[in-house]
């Protein structure tokens, strides 16, 4: 982000821009309640008036009860958007569910969603589609590093002959601090404008490995505990969840001896496993499915160990500096039980959401997170923080 950007030049700017491009055609826009789609919503709204229809589409893959406070706050003062809802919770979870491939499950939501869109455009007689895309979702989708659901054109998908409608995207060029800045200038409250990130396939990118309705019911109640639990200790805080599967490798091992050594451990108290599931990460900033490696230490008197997690961060640095297969390192936070998934927590601190690191949180907040997510879904065997920065993980796991 430059420090001379004008966000009130911009949206001068990018209004008339509008206005010009749009005229008198009837448009539609996508608003998930997210600070990008809202900008471009606001934007178009007083560029074009009645002529803009906004849809918030339920896909399933939205927090609890978020469909209906979105609709809530977007319709009403001081934005006055004229909202519709378009359920098509079935369609998107009949394409998403046996899907393991993370990059699968990007492109079959992002084909499901122009689909639903483009019937809904048809509907309201409109050919123009407004849509929030900003530089990172760019940069990463022709980085080949992950496909962004809202990237088209500039991976040569002709959006008119595929899916009936022109797409313009008015904040494209702008990174989010700079679309933060937008938004206030805009006047949208800050329930949005200062809303933490959350991907444009909800929660599928945050299943790891294939779909399923428990791991979607698990991640509903999980994000919910980490999003109050964790409020604000983050530029972008959530739950991912994974099924509890181990394989042998021989990395662990080394891992555990490794441990063991820059924690003045015995190596029975240390515990490695490499997870069955891969996650994706960027290797040469090219996208990499790589191993997601859990770290659990004990104390010789048996209890968990809770180092500064500072110097957790220098173990980390050590064993991703080592070991250049593996995109995620998760450390335990409780004794395991039986069950068949596993939750992480990720928080990480971002500029630019093109590089990030992990959240320095205390132990309480994180200990109190993982009870309640234990408390609240049976099935989780264990949770654990998820130390990785950005490179070599993603932010997001899928």
């Amino acid at each position: 982000m430059t420090m001379s950007f004008n966000p009130k030049i911009f949206i001068d700017k990018q209004t008339a821009e509008i206005r010009r491009v749009l005229a008198e055609e009837k448009t539609i826009v996508a608003c998930s309640g997210g600070v990008d789609s809202t900008t471009c919503a606001v934007l178009t709204h007083r560029a074009i008036g009645d002529n803009l229809v906004c849809v918030f589409i339920d896909t399933s893959f939205m927090r609890l009860g978020e469909p209906e406070e979105v609709l809530k706050m977007l319709s009403s003062p001081p934005l006055n958007l004229p909202m519709k809802l378009v359920d098509a919770k079935d369609r998107f979870l009949n394409a998403l569910t046996g899907l393991k491939d993370a990059e699968e499950k990007r492109k079959s939501f992002r084909e499901t969603f122009y689909q639903v869109l483009s019937g809904a455009a048809k509907h309201e007689e409109c050919e123009f589609l407004v849509q929030g895309t900003i530089a990172a979702d760019v940069i990463e989708t022709e980085g080949d590093i992950k496909t962004q659901h809202n990237v088209l054109e500039q991976i040569g998908i002709n959006p008119v002959k595929k899916y009936g409608y022109n797409v313009i995207e008015p904040i494209a060029t702008l990174v989010k601090p700079q679309v933060r800045q937008v938004a206030k200038k805009l006047g949208i409250p800050s329930a949005i404008s200062d809303r933490q990130p959350f991907p444009g396939p909800g929660l599928a990118v945050r299943l790891v490995g294939v779909v399923t309705p428990l791991k979607l019911a698990t991640e509903k109640k999980a994000t919910k505990v980490v999003e109050e639990v964790l409020d604000n200790v983050a530029v972008q805080y959530f739950a991912a969840v994974i099924e509890n599967e181990s394989k042998k490798d021989p990395v662990t091992d080394d891992i555990k001896t490794e441990s063991a050594k820059f924690f003045d451990a015995d190596e029975d108290w240390v515990e490695v496993k490499t997870l069955k599931s891969r996650a994706t990460g960027i290797r040469d900033n090219k996208r990499e499915y790589g191993k997601v490696v859990t770290l659990n230490i004990k104390t010789e008197s048996g209890e968990l160990l809770k180092p500064s997690l500072r110097r957790l961060f220098k173990l980390q640095e050590k064993i991703l500096d080592k070991y250049h297969r593996i995109t995620r390192l998760l450390f335990n936070l409780n004794k395991e039980r039986d069950g068949a998934l596993l939750v992480a927590i990720r928080a990480v601190k971002t500029h630019d959401f093109l590089t990030a690191k992990p959240a320095i949180i205390n132990w309480i907040r994180l200990g109190k997170a993982s009870d309640e997510i234990l408390k609240e879904c049976p099935e989780v065997a264990s949770v654990y923080y998820d130390v990785t920065p950005k490179p070599p993980s993603t932010i997001e796991f899928e």
